[in-house]
This record gives structure tokens, C-alpha cells and sequence, in this order.
């Protein structure tokens, strides 16, 4: 009988050896490294929510766009078919990510977008949030 000892990442295990570099760019050594896979893919998924369209060399499609919604009228159909795409983007570029909710607040007068991302990693069963000031 199979038996499911633990769900962890093989690279996991290593503690001393780092797997990428974390947000924000101000560490000792100018990056923060990461040592498990949960903290990286957060790191990855507040890369792709700050990248914009056309930016990423030899990908242009990577991107969440976000910034470009600071010089929109703000609607509410505009902040649905903003959440529909983020929400299918993911999916896309991030497998292992279940988003549980994605919430927009605007602040018009200030010129702000509070963007709140509530997701869940589905091979650990951790949730986690990523809160964003837009400017």
C-alpha cells in the first residue's frame, strides 16, 4: 500500500542551498535568497503581477498589466475582465496556484489600486496573500 509521507519539493530538503531570490531587491547582497519552494513561487507570482505586457525579452505576453489600470477609467466591468484575465494568466503560467480571490480597491482621488490576491498552492495546501499599492 502507497502511503504519502510528506508533500515537499525534493529541492526542499537541502536547507543551505537557496532556489532563487525573493521581493524586495534590498537584501544584504541586493537579492533575498529563497530556500523553499513556497516562498519562491510567491516570489515568481509578485514578479508577474509587477511586469508589464512587452516588457519580458523573448515573452511578451507574460504579465499581469496591472499599472496600465492607474490611467483607466475604473469601472466595475473594467476590474471583472481585470480579475477574469489575472485569474486565467495564472493558470496559465502558474499550475500549481489556485487563486481563492482577487480584490480590487480603488482609491480615485489619490490616484491608488489596493490589489489584493488570495491563493492557496495546491501541492502543499498552503494559503497565502500578496498585497500590492498601485501608484
Amino acid at each position: 500500500m502507497a502511503k504519502i509521507i510528506s508533500n515537499k519539493f525534493p529541492i526542499d530538503t537541502e536547507a543551505r542551498r537557496a532556489i532563487g531570490f525573493g521581493f524586495p531587491l534590498n537584501g544584504d547582497a541586493v537579492f533575498i535568497p529563497t530556500y523553499q519552494t513556497k516562498d519562491q513561487i510567491k516570489a515568481n507570482l509578485i514578479n508577474y503581477l509587477l511586469t508589464n505586457k512587452g516588457e519580458r525579452v523573448f515573452n511578451p505576453n507574460f504579465g499581469a498589466n496591472l499599472k496600465s489600470i492607474l490611467f483607466e477609467n475604473i469601472t466595475d466591468a473594467t476590474l471583472e475582465d481585470l480579475k477574469f484575465i489575472i485569474q486565467e494568466e495564472i493558470s496559465i503560467y502558474f499550475p500549481t496556484v489556485n487563486v481563492k480571490q482577487i480584490e480590487f480597491k480603488n482609491e480615485p482621488d489619490l490616484n491608488e489600486v489596493n490589489f489584493l490576491l488570495s491563493y492557496e498552492i495546491s501541492l502543499f495546501g498552503i494559503e497565502d496573500n500578496i498585497n500590492i499599492l498601485l501608484q
